[in-house]
């Protein structure tokens, strides 16, 4: 069967796939972006309808275009944030193919590049962008046995507090996701369980300064790759309701019960590890570095910034702290509800070529991969801490963009008419 040509096929059009097209486009190098939904899609379908994204307006952006109707030092809620890319791809004349399905992509036997199956037929590229992004599989420790009792969803069906049914809620989680469902569940009435494991926990704003802001000036948004296989430590930070600090000392004493680890459960019971204080001390720990560090930038570079002595103060650890419980009996606390806020894994079955190592991770480095001619780009850690924001996203695009002009010239030679 006959099929379509063209340079690169880049598969998914999130904030990286969009960024991909833009950097592809200034340099000239026909492509195609395809997306098995809508731009964005994730933003609209796969959150719940209160979600706003965790870093201002001013900051969780593409260089090229601002949010039109969103306040700089606001929080774009996520239909705003998926109207941006639309708006982006618009701007930028993105060649989006929305509703195609990318099904199997294999490398050529005996030529270059890749054959493209799609659910709207074939495509025969020279090179491949993975740009698909991090939350592409929801997963759920298989603790709790499915019909055991209560209403288990992953945090990306949850929609809003109406959605469950009525009683105590357990939300096992406390990176962004998990503390501001919870949250948002403990204000509308419910008794809420919070599950806390290791965490990062940065001040919202400090010495009138966001803290997107802090980690730039700072250096701390370009820090290196860490190791490959090395865990991943959610951050506990929220825009909602005009951003806020996340404090779980606070999140307790609005009523919020903390809890160690989701690590067991039988005949009804949920078990819990005993690590909630070292947890809760480890995150307090990050928050104080960032604020230390802070400090000493503002001193060393003679800022007129506010100080905050307030801040430092944490104050004592809640009872449900010091003295946690280490088993729930669900029925017995009327627990009807589990939030899984336990984050995602890759899907990359339609990808059958040789780009992943033996625990079929991708193995790339700067999202340049072990196959020639395949690419990554949007996953957390890709080049640096700040890889999986928007703005990060955008400047690892123009990497790997470099990356396949570079290519593109060394397979060219030859091939032109030298005179």
């Amino acid at each position: 069967m006959p099929s379509e040509e063209t340079e690169v096929v880049v598969v998914g059009a999130g904030q990286a796939g969009v960024a991909m097209s833009e950097h592809l486009g200034a340099h000239g190098i026909p492509h195609v972006v395809l997306e098995r939904h809508r731009i964005a899609e994730r933003w609209r379908s796969e959150r719940w309808d209160s979600l706003v994204a965790n870093g201002p307006a001013w900051h969780d952006r593409f260089p090229g275009l601002e949010f039109t109707d969103v306040h700089p030092d606001a929080f774009a809620s996520k239909e705003q944030v998926a109207d941006y890319f639309v708006a982006y791809a618009e701007k930028i004349g993105a060649p989006v193919r929305c509703g195609v399905e990318v099904t199997k992509v294999r490398k050529h036997a005996g030529r270059p590049g890749f054959r493209v199956e799609t659910s709207d037929g074939a495509i025969d590229a020279r090179f491949v962008v993975a740009a698909t992004g991090p939350f592409q599989r929801p997963v759920i420790p298989p603790v709790v046995p499915a019909g055991a009792g209560p209403v288990q969803i992953h945090s990306s069906a949850y929609r809003n507090p109406g959605q469950l049914p009525e009683g105590a809620v357990l939300v096992v989680g406390a990176g962004s996701s998990g503390v501001q469902i919870a949250d948002e569940l403990r204000r509308s009435g419910r008794q809420v369980f919070l599950s806390v494991g290791p965490h990062d926990r940065p001040p919202r704003q400090y010495r009138g300064r966001d803290f997107c802001w802090w980690l730039g000036v700072l250096g701390l948004w370009d820090l290196d790759t860490p190791p490959q296989g090395a865990a991943h430590v959610t951050i506990a930070v929220s825009g909602a309701r005009g951003g806020h600090t996340v404090d779980f000392r606070a999140l307790a004493a609005g009523g919020i019960e903390l809890v160690g680890m989701t690590t067991a459960y039988e005949d009804g019971v949920l078990r819990f590890a005993s690590d909630l204080a070292e947890n809760i001390a480890l995150g307090d720990e990050k928050y104080l570095d960032l604020l230390r560090a802070a400090d000493a930038y503002v001193e060393r570079n003679g800022l007129d910034l506010p100080e905050e002595p307030e801040a430092h103060v944490l104050g004592p650890d809640p009872a449900c702290v010091t003295e946690p419980r280490r088993a729930l009996d669900l029925a017995g606390a009327g627990v009807t509800s589990i939030v899984w806020a336990t984050g995602f894994a890759a899907d990359y079955g339609w990808l059958d070529v040789a780009a992943f190592d033996a625990n079929g991770r991708p193995d790339q480095r700067r999202g340049v991969s072990a196959e020639p001619g395949v690419y990554f780009v949007g996953l957390p850690w890709l080049s640096r801490r700040g890889s999986s924001f928007i703005w990060g996203a955008w400047h690892d695009a123009k990497y790997i963009a470099d990356h396949i002009t570079t290519r593109r010239g060394y397979l060219a030679y030859g091939t032109e008419d030298r005179g």
